[in-house]
């Protein structure tokens, strides 16, 4: 049986990160504070740690905005910078890094400007 031919994978989908982030923050917070007032009630039948959950889960959603938020900021600095180099003739745009990378997406970005095509490098495509 044949093969199939290999597809380049397509773009990643753009979602709002923060958006979705923070509504999951504010959720969590929100079950903390209903949670509150039945601590007694809870504890008596042994779920006593259900709103430090909440707690705990609002708290690692302000960490996670404050990530989404880095993320969203360094990929529109990235942009710019890569429509800047295009604009003037620079090539891919390797040559204008401005060291605004926050660690996670270096890697990507550095095999979208070595393939010269935004998802088509080697580190996104799927076997």
């Amino acid at each position: 049986m044949p093969k199939t031919p290999l597809r380049p994978s397509p773009p990643p989908l753009e979602a709002n990160d923060v958006a979705i982030v923070g509504g999951g923050t504010v959720l969590w917070f929100v079950a903390f504070l209903v949670l509150l007032p039945f601590q007694g009630t809870l504890s008596d039948h042994g779920h006593g740690t259900w709103p430090w959950i909440c707690l705990a889960g609002a708290g690692l959603g302000l960490i996670g905005l404050w990530y989404c938020r880095a993320r969203r900021d360094a990929i529109a600095r990235d942009r710019a910078a890569a429509e800047a180099g295009t604009g003037s003739g620079a090539g891919s745009g390797a040559d204008t890094d401005t060291g605004s990378d926050t660690g996670s997406g270096t890697a990507e970005r550095t095999a979208e400007r070595a393939s010269g095509e935004n998802g088509a490098g080697p580190a996104t495509q799927s076997d």
